[in-house]
């Protein structure tokens, strides 16, 4: 929550000098992708706070509706999707940051492309710790006893 609070305060900023500079005909070229990546990197961190909080990647129709066993069940399959997709994120985004680590930015060339890249495998590292967590109360829920 933090690391993306503090990138979307960083893209919030690079957008404001950006404005300002704009309007006083000054051209400075790196806040566009300054904003850019701090604000992919809210995005994904936002992500994962989402899955924590079960706010993500769900329908809450069926879970509204069900309960006891049922409900514990219908949450195991939707969190095991999402472990699914949370390592093949991890696996993925692993790679891509090896593979673009050593990438320059355009604006500031002193800047690694890895910086950016690495919020895919760190998404999917703290996306994929949430659900596991998620799946153990699920199956202790399960665990507990005949319910509706």
């Amino acid at each position: 929550m933090t690391i993306g609070v503090i990138t979307l305060s960083i893209f919030l900023i690079a957008i404001i000098i950006q404005i300002v500079s704009r309007h006083m005909g000054i051209a400075i070229i790196w806040t566009e992708e300054v904003a850019n990546y701090s604000f992919i990197w809210s995005v994904f961190m936002g992500a994962s706070v989402m899955v924590y909080q079960r706010e993500h990647f769900s329908f809450d129709f069926l879970t509204i509706k069900l309960t006891g066993k049922k409900r514990a069940i219908l949450m195991i399959v939707i969190d095991t999707f999402v472990l699914l997709f949370s390592v093949a994120i991890l696996y993925y985004g692993t790679e891509a940051t090896q593979t673009f680590w050593n990438y320059n930015w355009v604006a500031l060339p002193e800047m690694k492309m890895g910086y950016v890249w690495i919020s895919l495998p760190i998404m999917g590292f703290t996306m994929a710790v949430y659900t596991i967590s998620h799946l153990f109360n699920s199956f202790k829920e399960l665990k507990r006893g005949p319910s509706a």
